[in-house]
């Protein structure tokens, strides 16, 4: 049996579509950040609001994973998960976190690091009841990253649950809700030729936001 290991060196693709420069970024990240995101949609990429949410515990054993973008403004990047899961009891012990977006077929990515709090609660209100019915369900059903005996426990539940509420509105859990990351510092990466990669740098100061090329 072949390792493929044994090829990754041997990968490599060059990047030369797109160029990033500070005379033509704004100097509002969040301005930033929505022409890319749009530019991310209008060119269809998959699930171009996924981002890794990488966080850490208290003692600095970290952990990532995906997650899905719903909101943004300039109070923050807000994403949605059950609160007894492995992030949101990171996120409690450690409030510090960073989210990362990928889009490999413009060569782009950003990470935003910041500070994580909970939503307000009818601002997860409003999202749950905008949620698809299934969706809503699934929110009852999974104990998310809790062990489970098997599929069958989940789908079992689920069919009894879809029975319970089958002539009810469904209402949020109370142990899922959103979450806000207010972002300290961005990073928005263009790749170049040659790995000369285009990086900048975004640092919040007391009145505005200092921008700094970084070396690739």
């Amino acid at each position: 049996m072949k390792n493929p290991a044994n090829h990754i060196y041997s990968l490599r693709n060059d990047y030369e579509t797109r160029s990033l420069n500070r005379a033509t970024a704004r100097r509002n990240p969040f301005e930033q950040f929505e022409i890319w995101l749009s530019e991310a949609i209008e060119g269809n990429i998959f699930e171009p609001n996924a981002m890794v949410l990488a966080t850490a515990t208290a003692g600095g054993k970290p952990s990532a994973r995906i997650v899905l973008l719903r909101s943004f403004d300039e109070s923050g990047f807000t994403f949605y998960t059950n609160y007894g899961s492995r992030k949101a009891r990171e996120l409690a012990e450690n409030p510090q976190a960073s989210l990362l977006f990928y889009w490999a077929e413009m060569e782009r990515q950003i990470r935003v690091e910041g500070t994580v709090s909970r939503a307000a609660e009818e601002v997860s209100d409003d999202y749950f009841a905008s949620r698809p019915r299934e969706s809503q369900l699934g929110a009852w059903v999974s104990p998310q990253s809790e062990p489970i005996e098997s599929r069958a426990f989940l789908e079992r539940k689920f069919a009894e649950l879809a029975e319970q509420w089958k002539a009810h509105q469904i209402k949020r859990p109370p142990n899922w809700g959103g979450f806000v990351l207010q972002p300290e510092a961005f990073e928005f990466w263009q790749g170049r030729k040659g790995r000369l990669h285009d990086r900048l740098f975004y640092a919040k100061n007391e009145k505005d936001w200092e921008i700094r090329r970084l070396a690739p």
